[in-house]
């Protein structure tokens, strides 16, 4: 850890020129475009209301949920869940609403947890001959060293 916290610097690149770091030996997991399948687990804190519930159920639906239920995180999402709905009232206060974005970094919800956790969405059925796989290395960039040019000295120099 460096900078002082978990989040600091840069979130990793799928697509890096460097692939040789020690941090990428854990390698990125690709999630389903689908979704995750099946019924959202039960709620498990007090009753929730009916907007709870029905956030409850759609972020169980998304291919974060898989990852979710393989970790056993469904207090951290109801957690978030009942945040959400806090921060979504008018009069909601502004440290609840920097939770809600601290919850979707850490649930992979936002472009950079997604990056942070190493998670991709996989293309979609449909698209998936249209898309070019992240694994594929991107075109190599001219560097310095290539657009030098070696001259030679004359017999006369």
């Amino acid at each position: 850890m460096r900078g002082g916290h978990a989040a600091s610097g840069p979130a990793p690149d799928p697509n890096a020129l460097r692939r040789n770091r020690k941090s990428d030996a854990s390698g990125w997991r690709t999630l389903p475009p689908e979704g995750r399948a099946g019924e959202p687990p039960e709620w498990p804190l007090s009753e929730a209301t009916d907007r709870e519930w029905d956030l409850w159920c759609e972020l169980w639906e998304k291919p974060q949920g898989v990852v979710w239920e393989e970790l056993g995180q469904a207090l951290e999402v109801a957690l978030f869940v009942r945040t959400l709905a806090e921060a979504e009232r008018p009069d909601a206060r502004v440290d609840v609403k920097k939770m809600v974005r601290s919850y979707l970094d850490s649930l992979g919800l936002s472009v950079a947890g997604m990056l942070r956790n190493r998670w991709r969405i996989g293309p979609a059925a449909a698209a998936a001959a249209e898309v070019l796989p992240l694994e594929s290395p991107p075109a190599r960039r001219p560097s310095a060293r290539d657009r030098l040019k070696v001259v030679s000295r004359g017999e006369g120099a």
